[in-house]
C-alpha cells in the first residue's frame, strides 16, 4: 500500500515527494540531450552510411557480373597415361562443361566467341562434359536446340569434338539436341567409346539422371587400344570406377556462388564438395573436374567464373 500511495503523490502529493520527480527526469532529459548529435552531423552520418551500402552494392553487382560474363580462364595440367603407345607424341586436349545456352548470360552469339577463344588454343581434340542448354525458368530468352548446337559446329580440333550428355540435356529435351548434332562433326558418346589418335576416349552418359553404365561403357573402350580417359558429365561417377581412372567432368559449376568465409551455397553432388572443383587425386583415380562456362538456375556466378581446361596427356617416361 505504501508503494501505492507514493506512487499516487507523484500525481500530486502534497509530502513534496511529487515535487522532486518531475525535476530529476527534467534533469535527465536535459542530460540526455546534450548527448544527441546535432541535426547537421546527423544528417551526414546517414549519408554516409547510405554512401557505404551503395558502394558495396555495386562493388558486388560488379563483381556477379564480372565473374557471370568474363571471357573462360584457361587451366593447365598434364596427365601420364600408363597404357598410352610409347613414343606417341602428346595429346592437347580442351575441356569444356556446363554451357547451358540461354539468356541472358549465354547467347549463341557469346557461345561463338568462346568458340573462337577454343580454336585459338589449337587443341587436338575437344571434349563437352554435357549441358549444353538449360531450361531454367528466369532466363531472359531461351534457344532451340539448333540455335544452341550452331556454335559448335565451329571448333576446328584434328582429332575430332567429342560429347556426352547432361542432365539439363536430357530434361530439355534429349532427341532433338541430338539429331542437331548429327548434323555436325561432334561424336556424340552414350555409353560408348571413340578413338582420338593415341587415346580412348569413353563417354558415360548422365550420371545425375540415372543414364549411365559404366560395364558397357568400360566394354566399349576395352576394345579400343590407346591411352584410355573417361568423359563424363558429373564427377560422382569416379568412386565407381576401376584404380587407375581419369575422368573428365562439370555439373558442379565449382559452387557457381561461392561466399568469403561460406563458401558454395550448394554443389549437385550425392558426395557433397568432395568432387567440387578442380584436379582431384583420390588413390589412383583422378578427376578434373571444370567449372563449366554458362550458370543454372540463376543466371548468376559469384566468386567462380567460366573456365575450361587445357589438359596434355602423354604417355610414360615422356618426361
Amino acid at each position: 500500500m505504501a508503494l501505492t500511495r507514493a506512487g499516487a503523490r507523484g500525481n500530486g502529493g502534497a509530502d513534496g515527494f511529487d515535487d522532486a520527480c518531475p525535476k530529476t527526469v527534467g534533469a535527465y532529459s536535459s542530460r540526455m540531450r546534450q548527448f544527441r548529435f546535432p541535426a547537421g552531423r546527423r544528417g551526414k552520418i546517414a549519408l554516409a552510411i547510405l554512401t557505404f551500402a551503395m558502394t558495396l552494392g555495386v562493388l558486388i553487382a560488379w563483381k556477379a557480373w564480372h565473374d557471370t560474363m568474363s571471357d573462360p580462364a584457361v587451366l593447365r595440367t598434364s596427365v601420364t597415361l600408363p597404357d598410352m603407345p610409347p613414343g606417341a607424341q602428346p595429346v592437347t586436349v580442351v575441356l569444356i562443361s556446363d554451357i547451358h545456352v540461354a539468356g541472358p548470360d549465354m547467347p549463341p552469339v557469346r557461345l561463338q566467341r568462346i568458340v573462337a577463344q577454343i580454336n585459338a588454343l589449337h587443341p587436338d581434340a575437344v571434349l563437352i562434359a554435357g549441358d549444353l542448354i538449360s531450361e531454367k525458368k528466369v532466363g531472359t530468352m531461351l534457344f532451340n536446340a539448333a540455335e544452341a548446337v550452331r556454335p559448335l559446329a565451329g571448333l576446328d580440333a584434328p582429332l575430332g569434338t567429342f560429347l556426352v550428355p547432361g542432365n539439363h540435356d536430357h530434361w530439355y529435351g534429349w532427341p532433338a539436341l541430338k539429331r542437331e548434332l548429327a548434323k555436325t562433326s561432334i561424336t556424340v558418346l552414350e555409353n560408348d567409346a571413340a578413338q582420338a589418335g593415341p587415346l580412348v576416349i569413353g563417354g558415360l552418359d548422365d550420371e545425375y539422371t540415372g543414364h549411365d553404365d559404366i560395364p558397357k561403357t568400360l566394354a566399349a573402350m576395352d576394345g579400343l587400344t590407346g591411352g584410355k580417359i573417361i568423359l563424363g558429365h558429373s564427377p560422382d561417377s569416379l568412386p565407381d570406377l576401376p584404380e587407375g581412372s581419369i575422368i573428365l567432368a562439370g555439373h558442379t559449376h565449382c559452387g557457381q556462388i561461392v561466399l568469403p568465409l561460406i563458401g558454395a551455397l550448394g554443389v549437385p553432388s550425392r558426395y557433397g564438395d568432395r568432387f567440387e572443383c578442380g584436379r582431384i587425386e583420390e588413390g589412383s583415380r583422378t578427376a578434373i573436374v571444370g567449372a563449366g562456362l554458362g550458370t543454372s538456375v540463376l543466371p548468376i556466378r559469384f566468386g567462380t567464373q567460366p573456365q575450361l581446361w587445357l589438359i596434355e596427356f602423354q604417355p610414360a617416361g615422356s618426361d
